[in-house]
């Protein structure tokens, strides 16, 4: 017999005769895993120590068990004395248990607290693995099950609802799923919290050339509205002529733009860590969302208009909010959109991932090298850094609030805050409180 996946083995302490406390962790990862033995009265070695007095040593590790592993896995142990070479010996068999993942009380249900067996080792495993292992033992959705983090604020949440006048207190929360009936917020909560772990990547291209990458952060809420500003500043606007009569189209179509993006939060799998991602290029935008399809939803069907959320709950809430309409409808609403132009976006599939891209109206190869041509022999332009003109208003005005940065510089609420966050990085401005409101100044 050798320590390998299912076995291991602990010696009582030499000068206290106490079991190890390293022997609890061995019971987690077997709790977790497939099960094991753990021998207590065994060397590393596989020289048998033994224990002299066994049902002191059962009963201590019963108490340890009880006190130190929750979930309670006590019904998924048994706890023998057995002879082995002439000496007694401690066998605890653990059953794999069904409440998993089982962890150290005194750690938490976190990284440090969680272990599974690999080898002839028990290692701890990431907060992926964690929700993986929550969600199969509990048969519940990745949003339905206990968030990890129970300290959750709301705030871009609040600005939400308050925009159409709609409540969210305790009860709707937990009608809406946000919490649990153990009265704990629901992973559903963490993702429309400020504190949601998850993120959206973009990535902007001049031609094959990388430019820029940017990485949205915060509640689900706050992610949409920054993306989709944007996305929008890169959604340029061309304009034709009928006589006298003014066309403008935008490369674009919006309302395209903004279901892709919506179906690409609303609908992915938040069991991944990693973020969703988007390329802006020349000629389209890409947005690439983690999860794929739903189990059981082939890819002609959803061109049916089939639709099954992986995330009904969150779905319900951005419909309740009105960001989006009935179930199904996105896809087509897009193809629509393009269908006006000729034109037809691009969806594709692969196990794990589902990617939308969306043509520029206006590119083709030819204008391409037309207008190429057409920069070259253009004088060129420069234009005036927005940091300059703030920095400029801060010495005439000395005091100024965000909003008046928006009007006077002609730009958003996201833009602006991110024109002063950026001065006050640098060192060049202040923060400050005046009354209520948020005041900077250039920084002596």
């Amino acid at each position: 017999m050798i320590e390998g996946t299912n076995i291991e083995f602990k010696e009582l302490d030499r000068q206290t005769g106490k079991i190890p406390e390293t022997a609890l962790k061995e019971v987690v990862a077997f709790l977790n895993t497939d099960g094991g033995s753990l021998y207590i009265g065994i060397r590393d070695d596989r020289t048998i120590a033994g224990v002299e007095d066994t049902d002191d040593v059962m009963k201590r590790l019963s108490n340890m068990i009880a006190d130190s592993i929750k979930p309670n896995p006590l019904q998924f142990i048994r706890i023998d004395a057995e002879e082995m070479e002439g000496k007694n010996v401690i066998k605890c068999s653990v059953s794999l248990g069904i409440e998993r993942p089982y962890f150290l009380s005194k750690k938490g249900l976190t990284a440090e607290g969680v272990y599974v067996r690999i080898g002839s080792t028990s290692r701890n495993v990431n907060e992926s693995a964690i929700r993986q292992m929550i969600i199969e033992s509990s048969g519940k959705s990745y949003e339905e099950c206990r968030s990890l983090e129970q300290n959750l604020t709301f705030t871009s949440m609040n600005e939400e609802r308050e925009k159409r006048s709609l409540a969210f207190d305790t009860p709707q929360m937990k009608t809406l799923g946000m919490i649990g009936e153990d009265g704990l917020f629901t992973n559903l909560a963490l993702l429309l919290s400020d504190q949601c772990p998850f993120v959206t990547k973009v990535a902007e291209f001049d031609g094959d050339v990388f430019r820029d990458r940017q990485q949205f952060t915060g509640s689900l809420f706050k992610q949409l509205n920054d993306v989709y500003y944007l996305l929008n500043m890169n959604n340029k606007t061309q304009a034709s002529f009928e006589g006298l009569i003014r066309t403008d189209v935008r490369d674009y179509p919006p309302d395209a733009l903004r279901e892709a993006l919506l179906n690409s939060i609303v609908h992915r799998s938040y069991t991944f860590t990693d973020g969703n991602i988007i390329n802006i290029r020349e000629n389209q935008i890409e947005i690439v969302s983690l999860g794929g399809l739903v189990p059981n939803i082939s890819y002609d069907a959803i061109f049916m208009g089939l639709s099954q959320s992986r995330n009904p709950n969150l779905a319900a809430v951005f419909y309740r909010l009105r960001l989006i309409e009935s179930y199904g409808t996105g896809i087509q609403k897009i193809l629509r959109e393009y269908a006006k132009f000729g034109l037809k976006p691009d969806f594709q599939t692969a196990e794990g991932v589902f990617k939308v891209v969306l043509p520029n109206i206006h590119f083709n190869e030819k204008n391409k090298e037309h207008n190429e041509q057409k920069k070259k022999e253009q004088p060129v332009m420069i234009k005036s850094d927005p940091s300059e003109k703030l920095i400029e208003m801060l010495k005439l005005k000395k005091v100024v609030t965000r909003k008046e940065v928006e009007e006077e510089l002609k730009i958003g609420t996201t833009r602006a805050f991110t024109l002063l966050k950026k001065l006050c990085d640098e060192g060049l401005a202040v923060q400050e409180k005046n009354g209520r409101l948020t005041v900077y100044s250039l920084k002596e």
